[in-house]
């Protein structure tokens, strides 16, 4: 089998150039490493071959059949393996071949590698990194210079822009070889230094420019306001607890009854009310809480229009009556603002009894309803025991009967007594009739009497059950009466009950009052109160301090964003 040989690729090489007459060397330095120059030294140029003297190739103008697809390189330019070598060696990070890749797509180029990517860009006069953000358009001094120096050091092909992370090229960070004089190193120095300085001190300058417009001119504006214009105010504090009537120890109420939970609603429903538009328009209407903030004595800053809204009056009753609730204690603190002392006495005052009344309407419904509930109970069981007695008197005077029990046990005795009488009547008889020759007058007069027994007999018993023509028997007196006697019984009872409900539901109103007892009662206050001019003036600094800060912050922040 015969193998086909293989062209090889040779690089022809263009005549050397012509040697200069005089070979330059570099003498060593002197041992004491003074820093001198090389000093040259001249040596003879050996004698050149005569085949360096000729640029023929032997070959004429023939050209070979392998010329049209391999030119020969000349010795300035560079294969395509060496220019790729050459941009490995550049050290290029993996996002910014990606960002080559990406480029190159984007114009249609065809490519195999990243590497051949940014060959490719270059030699079409294309930046490989360059980026589409909008952060592009940005353009700063500091990232000029920083693209000039990375420059310098990179070389001339090298990406001038800071890319993160980077990858440290072997050699980049070895020391110069070049020796500095000291004069030249300590000027270079005092140059940095002087220039560092000046710097620092220009930064500091529009610092403390920045600090004085924004910090100290607004903070001095407010010391001036508190310490020259503002109108003293003076505050009268008042302190109340509302409190309940105790509720008995074995029920649940009586738990939480000498504590601050059994009344903090009601505190909490007393200081919304205190705080209302309601308060501050009795308050007005009862005191002119309008007028008396709008006079010409008080500061724009706090003086109110004499045609000023509810709602303008309201925001400045807000500002001036500040109430407090303690839930620990069940303490309401109360402080209320004016720019005379006697006016905010007088103010907290009113608002003290607007409370009072407040506390008293909020059990007053609860309290009508359970005593009314109980007084149309008794009402109504009293009545109803007046009709039972007149149903008991009536049916007394119909029939004539006071007690039909005591009549009914009276009629019983009679027929029990003539039945006595009868029987012995009847033994009598029996005797006289054992005779063989009774007495016939005798025998008829017992049975007379035997007869005239019965009769009367027979008319009591009637009278108990059956009665006459014209008036009732006596069963059916003493049923009715027995009846409407019940009936009276049941509703005195039911009375009983009612007089006992109306009594508990007293009892229980009673304890459903509340109480306001002031334990700090107002007092006019001989010193004004505000404004606190020191501590606001700080506190102002301190608030205009933060918001520069803050400002500054979220400035540096952007400008770094916008510069990464």
């Amino acid at each position: 089998m015969t193998t086909v040989p293989k062209a090889k690729r040779f690089r022809v090489r263009r005549s050397l150039p012509t040697l200069s007459p005089v070979l330059v060397e570099l003498a060593p330095r002197n041992a004491a490493g003074d820093g001198d120059p090389a000093v040259p030294l001249h040596r003879p140029e050996p004698a050149m071959p005569a085949y360096f003297a000729s640029e023929d190739d032997g070959f004429g103008e023939k050209r070979f059949p392998t010329a049209a697809r391999d030119s020969v390189l000349g010795p300035s330019e560079r294969s395509p393996q060496d220019e790729i070598g050459e941009i490995r060696a550049e050290g290029l990070t993996g996002r910014q071949l990606r960002m080559a890749r990406r480029v190159a797509q984007k114009h249609g180029i065809e490519v195999t590698s990243d590497f051949e990517a940014v060959r490719l860009l270059r030699k079409r006069g294309l930046d490989p990194f360059q980026h589409s953000g909008v952060l592009d358009l940005i353009t700063t001094a500091q990232s000029d210079s920083r693209s000039t120096a990375l420059a310098r050091l990179d070389g001339p092909g090298a990406d001038a822009r800071v890319q993160l992370p980077q990858t440290v090229r072997p050699g980049s960070n070895l020391p110069s070889t070049e020796l500095v004089q000291e004069d030249r190193r300590a000027r270079e120095i005092v140059a940095m230094q002087r220039d560092i300085a000046q710097r620092r001190r220009r930064r500091v300058a529009l610092l403390f420019t920045r600090l004085a417009f924004f910090v100290l001119l607004p903070t001095l504006m407010a010391g001036y306001y508190y310490f020259a214009i503002a109108t003293p105010l003076y505050a009268t504090r008042t302190e109340f607890v509302i409190q309940q009537a105790d509720q008995p120890s074995g029920s649940l109420g009586g738990l939480f009854s000498g504590t601050s939970m059994a009344t903090s609603q009601d505190s909490i429903t007393v200081q919304s009310y205190l705080q209302s538009r309601d308060a501050m328009l009795r308050l007005d209407q009862d005191l002119g809480f309008k007028a008396h903030f709008g006079t010409e004595g008080i500061d724009p800053l706090q003086r109110l229009a004499p045609d000023a809204s509810n709602e303008k009056a309201y925001k400045l009753y807000r500002r001036n009556v500040k109430l407090g609730y303690d839930p620990t204690e069940g303490i309401i603190k109360m402080e209320v603002i004016a720019a005379d002392p006697q006016a905010s006495e007088q103010f907290s005052k009113a608002l003290v009894s607007y409370a009072e009344e407040q506390v008293d309407q909020l059990t007053q419904r609860l309290r009508e309803d359970q005593m009314k509930g109980a007084r149309e109970s008794y009402a109504d069981a009293e009545a109803k025991v007046l009709a039972a007695q007149s149903r008991v008197l009536e049916l007394q005077q119909q029939l004539g009967v006071l007690d039909p029990v005591s009549e009914s046990n009276m009629v019983m005795q009679q027929v029990a007594t003539f039945e006595v009488q009868l029987q012995q009547k009847r033994l009598t008889l029996q005797q006289l009739l054992d005779n063989t020759q009774p007495n016939q007058a005798r025998v008829d007069g017992v049975r007379g009497d035997i007869a005239r027994l019965e009769e009367v007999i027979a008319g009591l018993r009637s009278a108990l059950t059956q009665g006459s023509s014209t008036s009732s028997s006596l069963a059916s007196v003493t049923g009715q009466l027995r009846i409407a006697e019940a009936e009276l019984q049941t509703r005195q009872l039911m009375l009983s009950q009612a007089a006992q409900q109306l009594e508990t539901a007293r009892i229980e109103a009673n304890k459903q009052v509340r109480y306001l007892s002031t334990g700090v009662r107002p007092v006019a206050p001989d010193e004004a109160t505000y404004p606190r001019a020191f501590e606001n003036s700080i506190l102002a600094f301190l608030i205009f301090g933060g918001i520069y800060l803050m400002l500054s912050l979220t400035a540096s922040i952007l400008r770094e964003q916008a510069a990464a």
